[in-house]
C-alpha cells in the first residue's frame, strides 16, 4: 500500500483536504486511523453498498467540518463519500400526498382542472316587470277613458286635463330629485290645464295663445326667487310647458270633429297596439339591439312587430270607424303612429337616462308614473290629428 495517499488530495465527493499532521488525541466522530489506501488492492476488493448518512440523535452537527454523524458500519480503509441529495421522483402509479386536516377550510381552493364543470342553467326571460298589475290597471284606465269618451265629450277633456297636470308633477318633482332644476309647477299646471280646454274649445289657436301665456307666467314666476339657475329653471319650465300640456292639447282637437270620439279611438288603438306588437314580437324574437344606448330593451325585431300590428290595425280603423276613411290610408297611418311611438318612447327613455332613473313615478303599479303611459301618447297625437286632417279633413 502506498503510505502518503491519505495525504493526496481527495477525489471529488470526497470530504476535503485532509490534515497531514496527526491529530492529537481522538477526535470525537472521526473515523479510526487504518491502514492506507491502495488503489491497487482496491480494485480487488469487494465494493460495499453506501450507506445512507443519517443523523443520530442528539444533535445535528458534530465535527469542526459541519458533517453530520455517521451511523451503520464503515470499513476503516473506507472513506464515506457524501451523496447528494435527490427528491424522490413520483412513480406513474403513485398518488399524490394531501396534506394532513387541521380542521380549517381552505382559502380559494382552486378548481380540479379535469373536473367536470356544471351545466349552465338557462334563464326564463323576464318581462321585467308585474304583467298581472300592468294589465288590471291599463283595462281600468281604458275602461275611465272610454267611458268619458262616449258618455260626455268634457269628461274626457277633464281626464286629459287631469293626466297633463300630474304628468308635469312627475317630470318637475324628477327634474328638481335628480338635477337640481327647479321649474315653476303652479304656472306650469295651471297653463296646461287651460291649454288642453282652450285647444277643445278654440282648436289650434288657442292651443298655442295658451302655450305663450304659459311660457311667459313661468319667465315671470321664477323672478321671485333668487337669480342662480334662473336661466335653466325657466328653460326647463317651457320644455315642459310644450313637451305635455301642448302636444296633448292634439288630442281634445281631435275631439271637436263630428267623429272625434272614434278619431281619439283609433289615435289610442294604434298607439296601444303598436306598443303591444313591439313588446310581444321583441319578448319572443327579439335579438338585434334597436337603440342599445338608450332602451336597451328594445330591439328591431319589436320595432318590425310594432310597425305590422299597428299598419293592420290602422287598415281596420280607418275601413270602419273614420267616415270617408279608406283602408290604405289605414296602412299609412299605423306606419306613421309606429315610427311616432317608438321615437317619443326612446326620447323618453333618453330623458330618464339622464336623469339616472328607471321610471318617472310610481303611481301606476306595473307602470310606472302617468308619463311612462304618455310617452308614446304625446308625439304621436299631433302626427294623427294631421294625417287624418289630410285624409278626411278637420270634421
Amino acid at each position: 500500500m502506498n503510505d502518503t495517499s491519505w495525504g493526496a488530495p481527495q477525489q471529488a465527493g470526497y470530504w476535503g483536504p485532509v490534515d497531514r499532521q496527526p491529530a492529537q488525541g481522538p477526535v470525537r466522530g472521526a473515523v479510526p486511523a487504518g491502514p492506507a489506501y491502495d488503489a491497487h488492492n482496491a480494485q480487488q476488493t469487494r465494493p460495499m453498498p453506501i450507506v445512507p448518512e443519517v443523523p443520530g440523535p442528539g444533535g445535528d452537527q458534530d465535527d469542526d467540518r459541519g458533517a453530520a454523524r455517521l451511523s451503520g458500519p464503515l470499513f476503516r480503509d473506507d472513506v464515506p463519500q457524501q451523496q447528494p441529495f435527490r427528491a424522490p421522483q413520483p412513480r406513474p402509479h403513485d398518488t399524490p400526498q394531501t396534506p394532513p386536516f387541521d380542521g380549517a377550510a381552505p382559502q380559494n381552493p382552486e378548481p380540479m382542472p379535469d373536473a367536470p364543470q356544471p351545466a349552465p342553467v338557462p334563464q326564463k326571460k323576464s318581462a321585467g316587470r308585474d304583467l298581472g298589475a300592468a294589465i288590471g290597471v291599463g283595462v281600468g284606465l281604458g275602461v275611465v277613458i272610454i267611458a268619458s269618451l262616449f258618455i260626455v265629450k268634457a269628461v274626457f277633456v277633464g281626464v286629459v286635463a287631469v293626466a297633463v297636470v300630474v304628468g308635469l308633477w312627475e317630470l318637475t318633482q324628477r327634474l328638481e330629485e335628480r338635477k337640481g332644476i327647479k321649474a315653476p309647477l303652479v304656472p306650469l299646471a295651471v297653463g296646461g290645464a287651460a291649454m288642453v280646454v282652450a285647444g277643445y274649445v278654440r282648436d289650434a289657436e288657442g292651443a298655442w295663445v295658451a302655450m305663450a301665456l304659459t311660457a311667459l307666467a313661468v319667465l315671470v314666476w321664477r323672478m321671485t326667487e333668487p337669480p342662480e339657475g334662473y336661466l335653466k329653471d325657466v328653460t326647463a319650465g317651457v320644455f315642459a310647458a310644450f313637451y305635455v300640456p301642448f302636444l296633448a292639447t292634439f288630442v281634445a282637437m281631435m275631439l271637436t270633429a263630428h267623429d272625434g270620439p272614434f278619431r281619439v279611438l283609433t289615435f289610442l288603438l294604434l298607439t296601444v297596439v303598436s306598443d303591444t306588437g313591439a313588446y310581444a314580437v321583441g319578448w319572443r324574437f327579439g335579438k338585434h339591439k334597436l337603440a342599445p344606448r338608450i332602451s336597451p330593451g328594445k330591439t328591431r325585431e319589436g320595432l318590425v312587430g310594432a310597425v305590422g300590428f299597428a299598419m293592420v290595425a290602422g287598415a281596420l280603423c280607418m275601413q270602419f270607424l273614420i267616415d270617408g276613411g279608406q283602408w290604405w290610408q289605414g296602412l299609412v297611418l299605423g306606419l306613421a303612429v309606429a315610427a311616432s311611438a317608438t321615437l317619443g318612447d326612446l326620447g323618453e327613455s333618453m330623458i330618464k337616462r339622464d336623469l339616472g332613473i328607471k321610471d318617472m313615478g310610481t303611481l301606476l303599479p306595473g307602470h310606472g308614473g302617468i308619463m311612462d303611459r304618455l310617452d308614446s301618447l304625446l308625439p304621436t297625437a299631433p302626427v294623427v290629428w294631421l294625417l287624418l286632417v289630410l285624409f278626411v279633413g278637420g270634421g
